[in-house]
């Protein structure tokens, strides 16, 4: 639905993106992911038709028409990174405007300012509103055409709780209409619980594309299995670290690290080695510290 080839945007000597490849399936929601200053919101904007690319190509839809095509553009609903309306309008004026400039049905301003739910200020001055309520505003505005395609920008910098739940309630019902979400984030709850794909920019080049299903093994693999032994021999540690040689003591527990798939066996080595667990604990890898890696290798 949205592919980048050698995509590379040079802004003076500044190279923000740099030959990129990377392809965003139909129907899936996909977050991009980097440090500040890694290229992501060049990349969403080059898939709103928004940056022209210095070389290589970004290509929308089943046709693959150029970004920058208006046909494209069509495809597309983009929130930007920094919402800004006129101060004097208010919530519902605004709506209205994008609504008639986007051609949408008169109804979708009542079904996108539910969705904003301003708790009664949607008739009030824009310039009244808090950060959360614009940026709930801006989301009103991108959800009111039925695009393909939806760009977000940060799309929960500023939200409270409520907001992250109508946000969660957007993506997925946009997931079941088999329309395409793209969003970029610094939060990593939001990935790890909404994204289909992970794409991992560094330096402006691509670090990593990691599935849902990757990165949950990829977590798993991070994590750590911890036992309370009633009874501990000591061959315990030895037998184990056979199995897992990350394996270490942590005051009176036993710290096994490692893929899920090793544990059983450790276990099996405890109890061989004539140790009685009476606890036993495990947790999986933290998104946090495997981005961390990743960023840090890739820089």
């Amino acid at each position: 639905m949205i592919q980048y080839r050698e995509f590379t945007k040079v802004f003076g000597i500044h190279r923000a993106v740099d030959a990129l490849t990377v392809e965003v399936p139909a129907g899936a929601v996909v977050a991009l992911l980097g440090p500040n200053g890694s290229g992501k919101t060049t990349t969403i904007k080059a898939a709103a038709g928004l940056v022209r690319p210095t070389s290589g190509e970004v290509r929308l839809g089943a046709e693959g028409r150029p970004a920058g095509d208006a046909v494209a553009r069509r495809l597309c609903s983009f929130l930007p990174q920094r919402v800004s309306f006129p101060d004097a309008l208010t919530g519902r004026e605004v709506v209205n405007f994008y609504r008639r400039l986007r051609d949408v049905p008169g109804e979708a301003t009542d079904r996108v300012m539910r969705f904003a739910s301003l708790n009664g200020a949607g008739n009030r001055a824009v310039g009244t509103y808090s950060g959360g309520m614009t940026q709930r505003l801006g989301l009103a505005v991108a959800m009111l055409p039925d695009a393909e395609i939806l760009l977000l920008d940060e799309p929960t910098a500023a939200l409270d709780p409520d907001g992250l739940s109508a946000f969660d309630a957007l993506i997925r019902s946009r997931r079941q209409a088999g329309q395409t979400v793209f969003f970029s984030s610094h939060q990593l709850g939001d990935v790890e619980r909404l994204a289909d794909l992970i794409v991992i920019l560094v330096e402006g080049r691509l670090a990593a594309t990691l599935t849902a299903g990757e990165l949950a093994a990829r977590l798993a693999d991070r994590g750590v299995m911890r036992l309370r032994l009633a009874r501990c021999e000591a061959s315990v540690l030895a037998r184990v670290q056979a199995i897992a040689p990350q394996a270490a003591w942590a005051g009176d527990d036993l710290l096994v690290p490692g893929p899920a798939a090793a544990r059983l066996g450790a276990l099996d080595a405890v109890r061989a080695a004539g140790g009685v667990i009476e606890g036993l604990s495990a947790e999986e890898g933290r998104l946090d510290e495997f981005y961390r890696s990743i960023v840090g290798g890739a820089t």
